[in-house]
């Protein structure tokens, strides 16, 4: 098994890279948390808290793919850096505003700002691409790696970022996450041997990448998919501070992305026969059966015994979730032209954060009206609209493949 990620690093400075994404995507992780969870010790609502969040990850639906969009058209560096200083001063706004009492629109304004913030998972994924885009296998891995990085990220990052600011005080996750970008950033940019090449302009001719059928497929999917992330984060912390134990709830959600996590590594040593496209909508489903029990528990069982069980349901419904992903980053690679690669990428997730926003703020509201166990009906929901997306939008991911196949020297 280990042996099928050696290889992948044997490239020159391919795990620099790799390490300093890893570090530049942590605040992916905790923001969102870390928003919620410091505006509502400092504002006593889920609900604001929820919309501000919400206000963030639509900000980055608008503003990502555009800033991926000059990175595919000037270089990873000379856009990262300033887009990275904008996030970072709109972060501490955002931190100052919250302290001060200043007045609520204000917090949105900042947290729009931070929707600026560069998608360096995307720009790492790109890397992988130039070095290994005449091996399938070796890219299968090294996504399948990536795929594993998201995960721990998710595993540390609401940790972090829910203990410091239940622990030390309520802006200390943001505050940190700010920190981890910057460094991140830095290391990632000054890495230039890597950098994939900018292609020339007549590569860049035929539109935006979504114009793709395919794509349009994996986004509206990802919404979905990410409308689950948000409302099971924002769920679970509810139903951990009902519980008496809102402390727990990094350890909880580090549950569900360590389940995510071990099928990643699994995963990415698989040799797969078959389609992709057909791969994509299964995976799909399986998310939204995976959604059933989280409901089951969250109204059956209560106190540390529901903590528990939350946390084994979240786990089993966390294998679902990175083969899925790593299925979706390699259908993008095929689908989108090499000149668009980064902007492909980015609307992926950009339909992640834009779900994120959407689950969020709906559970946010559910929770506020009916309590924390009725809100595990939104990711149930959530789920299910993916997985009847998937299905019907097969016919096209099928077409974007063929396409594809037919044209082996685009972009």
């Amino acid at each position: 098994m280990l042996s099928s990620y050696r290889q992948i690093f044997a490239a020159p400075g391919s795990l620099a890279f790799s390490l300093a994404g890893f570090i530049a995507r942590m605040p992916i992780s905790m923001t969102g948390i870390g928003i919620v969870t410091m505006l509502s010790q400092l504002r006593g609502s889920y609900g604001l808290a929820a919309w501000v969040s919400g206000t963030m990850a639509c900000a980055a639906a608008v503003l990502g793919p555009a800033v991926s969009w000059l990175v595919d058209r000037h270089g990873q560096r000379r856009v990262t850096l300033p887009a990275t200083a904008i996030t970072v001063l709109a972060a501490v706004g955002l931190l100052l505003c919250a302290r001060s009492g200043a007045p609520t629109w204000t917090l949105f304004v900042c947290a729009f700002g931070m929707g600026v913030m560069p998608s360096t998972g995307s720009m790492v994924r790109a890397r992988w691409a130039h070095l290994y885009n005449s091996s399938p296998p070796k890219l299968h891995t090294a996504y399948s790696f990536e795929a594993v990085v998201d995960e721990i990220c998710f595993i540390i990052g609401p940790i972090l970022s829910i203990t410091l600011a239940t622990s030390v005080f309520p802006e200390a996750g943001i505050l940190l996450a700010g920190v981890f970008l910057t460094v991140g950033v830095l290391l990632f940019t000054a890495q230039r041997r890597t950098e994939p090449p900018v292609h020339p302009a007549e590569h860049h001719t035929g539109g935006p990448a979504i114009l793709s059928g395919g794509l349009q497929v994996l986004v509206v999917t990802f919404v979905a998919t990410g409308a689950v992330f948000g409302s099971v984060e924002v769920v679970t912390l509810a139903f951990a501070e009902e519980q008496g134990h809102k402390s727990w709830t990094g350890l909880v959600l580090a549950v569900y992305a360590l389940g995510s996590c071990l099928a990643g590594v699994i995963f990415g040593t698989l040799r797969l026969k078959g389609s992709m496209a057909t791969r994509f909508p299964v995976g799909a489903a399986v998310m939204a059966a995976s959604m059933v029990p989280l409901l089951l528990v969250g109204e059956l069982v209560h106190g540390v015994g529901g903590l528990l069980a939350i946390s084994a349901a979240l786990f089993v419904a966390g294998f679902s979730i990175s083969p899925t992903l790593i299925t979706a980053m390699a259908l993008v690679e095929r689908l989108v032209p090499a000149a668009k690669l980064t902007e492909g990428m980015t609307w992926t997730t950009t339909g992640l954060a834009l779900g994120v926003a959407l689950g969020s703020s709906t559970a946010g509201l559910v929770v506020d009206a009916e309590g924390a166990p009725a809100g595990y009906w939104v990711p149930l929901a959530a789920a299910t609209f993916g997985m009847v997306v998937a299905f019907v939008g097969l016919p096209r991911l099928r077409g974007g493949l063929a396409t594809a196949e037919a044209e082996p020297a685009r972009g």
